[in-house]
């Protein structure tokens, strides 16, 4: 599978965002990519560093008219399309949800955030109500894809579900950064973290995993915090955890990684993790703490 990816900074313009993206789709459809993976929120600034009913405009119902402006350049390029939208379900009930379009435009399935932060410059919970449909892959005409959003990457659990149902791959559309105060030995540790913790996701159920951020400064509005330098570094890794691709700490990049999926098989029959599982002994996983 062509993978293609896309880590960009983000203006207060929607217009602007989305035509940066219609643009760079299009060509990495030109380079052959068969699925493309946009970042988080990637419409708009990241609006989470406050507290601010005004931002609320920025939720649009799905389907409306997001989907169908990302519905026709899925369409228009043939390839798979992976959203991250600001998802207005009801009044007073709002998503962060992931939309997946198939290459004939039509929404093949859609993800919404089950895990929501709520830490300094990260207030979503403010935002987003967690997500409600589980964790199941979603089939496209080119594999099944699991997908799951940002502070969902942090948990093993739901990257085994999505293995458990067959996914032939994780994504993961992503919005983090630095932390203005923190120090450079401290902000090494947070991305390395962030890193080592998905690509042990590849390695613990056999598949590879995309993980695209977004990159740029973002001053906070409120002016509370130093704003958010998110540090990009949008990567796939495969089935071992091996680094097919690494994108830039600090750029703007596109890229075509090709997958290798066949290798799933492979690398299952030599580390058969799944086969091990003592599934008889993990009752326990489902309390929020086991005294």
């Amino acid at each position: 599978m062509k993978v293609g990816i896309i880590q960009q900074s983000c203006t207060a313009s929607i217009a602007e965002n989305r035509a940066k993206l219609a643009a760079s789709i299009a060509e990495l459809a030109k380079q052959g990519a068969q699925l493309v993976v946009l970042q988080e929120l990637h419409d708009s600034l990241y609006f989470c560093q406050t507290e601010d009913t005004a931002n609320f405009r920025y939720a649009l119902p799905i389907p409306g008219e997001a989907t169908e402006f990302y519905s026709k350049v899925a369409m228009d390029n043939h390839v798979v399309l992976v959203t991250s939208l600001f998802e207005r379900r009801a009044a007073g009930l709002y998503h962060n949800t992931a939309v997946v379009f198939d290459t004939d435009g039509s929404i093949a399935g859609m993800q919404r955030k089950m895990h929501i932060p709520d830490d300094p410059a990260y207030y979503e919970k403010f935002y987003f109500t967690p997500g409600d449909l589980g964790f199941h892959p979603i089939q496209t005409s080119i594999g099944r894809l699991g997908v799951q959003v940002c502070w969902d990457q942090w948990y093993p659990e739901g990257a085994r579900l999505m293995a458990m149902q067959g996914a032939d791959l994780l994504i993961y559309p992503t919005a983090i950064g630095f932390e203005s105060t923190d120090t450079p030995a401290e902000q090494q540790r947070q991305r390395d973290a962030w890193i080592t913790i998905q690509r042990s996701h590849a390695i613990a159920n056999g598949i590879p995993v995309v993980s695209v951020n977004r990159v740029g400064y973002e001053p906070d509005p409120s002016g509370a915090t130093g704003g958010i330098q998110f540090w990009g570094s949008s990567f796939v890794a495969g089935q071992q955890g091996e680094l097919l691709y690494q994108a830039s700490q600090t750029e703007q990049e596109t890229a075509v990684i090709d997958i290798d999926l066949q290798r799933t098989e492979t690398v299952r029959q030599w580390w058969p993790f799944l086969r091990d599982r003592r599934i008889d002994a993990y009752d326990d996983l489902t309390r929020r703490f086991a005294d």
